[in-house]
């Protein structure tokens, strides 16, 4: 009897231990389940906060207990919770990181450097020609430079930027040969085909139309053509502006404006259409897809909306509007835009309260991921000129701009912008890694344009 109650126990014992063992299993599997991963690039560190970078260019800061990784490493983040590009720091758990080993493909490109975007058919060919590149050579690809007082080739064979800006006084006098002539002798110089762009919104910002020796009046602005004949009307002008600029051998036109602004005390007012969020987004849809028909790229502008702002060009601008209000009335030109095929978006110098008070938004990665993750933008990000008035007392403003997520830097002082990049290389407070897949980005879009393929 007393055998048959120990066995009996031990049973009981045993269907308990099997019960605890089940539900822990249950437990670990559910918890499990809740784990995520994150494939990225780690692109900066400050302290506990590690901020990576993911392959469709979406940065995330997370707060690491555990000894960091290092600058440039490949790493899977483990978290539990849900991701929030709102948010400066994630409030997720992070569970574990581990550095993960770069798997290239047959042809030899690197998963991190690998997205859908609309460039993607030409990521084998830029990687190609990457690692054909030095590091200098790298870093200039990202600047568009300012074009120079004097020596302006021998300062592009120097030097081998991506790109030359030209403003109205580099083609005050000259006639079309010459302008032709100008363009020619910098592209025969340079080793990779440059970006040649200029600012032709029409209106009071005409960098090549102010010359009567290359157009006969200056364009006119899209308000004023809107006036005169709606978007029929605008087609016609956007076809006109890139047969011109193309004729002259420049291939990237920094304009339209699609900031929305129906008040003429605006600042901006003059260079938008001065109509409504609805007639502004089928504006930036009609330009957009009727330069896709040219060889000159267009560019939008000024995300994510310049609104009643002061000009940057002076000082710092500061937007208070609500991030619904922004969403609603200022974004969706530019949703338009993208989605009719945009290859570039510039960034303005206004500091966007509702998304991110400390930062303008071309150094902010707030910014950045709101274009790259709500609105699914895989082309070329551009900042506007860092040497305007609204970034003059930011330190290091290269280098911010390149980590906030911009491919391409606007820079008069190109020296000061090569400058940082190398001192913060030597500092290791960025990693090669970050110039090679900017760098990688530019070629994949100039191989796209054509540009490549016309200089072989």
């Amino acid at each position: 009897m007393k055998q048959l109650r120990i066995i009996f126990l031990l049973l009981i014992l045993i269907v308990i231990i099997v019960g605890i063992i089940g539900i822990c299993k249950k437990e670990e599997k559910a918890e499990k389940k809740d784990v995520k991963n994150l494939i990225a690039t780690v692109t900066n560190v400050e302290g506990k906060n590690v901020t990576v970078q993911d392959s469709n260019n979406v940065i995330y800061t997370f707060k690491i207990d555990k000894k960091a990784p290092k600058i440039g490493q490949l790493v899977n983040i483990e978290y539990k919770g849900k991701l929030n590009t709102k948010n400066t720091i994630q409030t997720t758990k992070v569970i574990t990181y581990k550095t993960k080993k770069v798997i290239k493909d047959e042809d030899g490109l690197p998963e991190d450097f690998k997205d859908e975007g609309i460039f993607s058919d030409y990521y084998i060919l830029a990687y190609k020609k990457l690692q054909d590149m030095t590091l200098d050579e790298k870093i200039a690809q990202i600047l568009l430079v300012r074009y120079p007082e004097e020596n302006q080739a021998e300062v592009l064979k120097e030097n081998k930027f991506g790109g030359y800006i030209f403003f109205a006084k580099d083609f005050k006098g000259k006639n079309k040969d010459e302008v032709i002539a100008m363009i020619s002798n910098l592209q025969s110089v340079a080793n990779i085909p440059i970006l040649t762009a200029v600012d032709e919104e029409g209106g009071i910002v005409t960098r090549v139309s102010s010359n009567t020796n290359l157009r006969s009046e200056k364009f006119k602005s899209p308000r004023e053509l809107y006036l005169e004949g709606g978007l029929d009307r605008i087609k016609e002008d956007t076809k006109e502006k890139s047969d011109l600029l193309e004729s002259l051998g420049l291939n990237l036109n920094l304009a339209p404006v699609v900031d929305v602004s129906t008040n003429p005390d605006d600042y901006m007012y003059s260079r938008t259409l001065g109509e409504n969020t609805d007639l502004t987004s089928r504006y930036a849809k009609t330009v957009i897809e009727e330069s896709k028909n040219g060889n000159v790229s267009f560019t939008l502008k000024h995300f994510p909306g310049y609104g009643n702002n002061a000009d940057t060009h002076d000082g710092t601008a500061t937007d208070k509007r609500t991030y619904e209000e922004i969403m609603t009335n200022d974004i969706p030109p530019f949703e338009e835009g993208i989605k009719s095929g945009a290859e570039a978006v510039l960034v303005s110098h206004n500091i966007v309260s509702s998304i991110d008070e400390n930062n303008p938004a071309s150094l902010s990665k707030d910014i950045h991921n709101l274009l790259r993750d709500n609105l699914k933008f895989t082309g070329i990000v551009i900042t506007d000129d860092i040497a305007m008035g609204a970034l003059e007392n930011v330190e290091n403003k290269t280098v911010k701009a390149l980590l906030a997520g911009n491919d391409l830097i606007i820079t008069t002082d190109y020296q000061e912008s090569i400058n940082e990049i190398k001192n913060a290389l030597e500092e290791k407070t960025i990693d090669e890694n970050l110039i090679n897949k900017r760098a990688f980005r530019i070629l994949a879009w100039k191989y796209y344009k054509g540009m490549m393929f016309q200089n072989k």
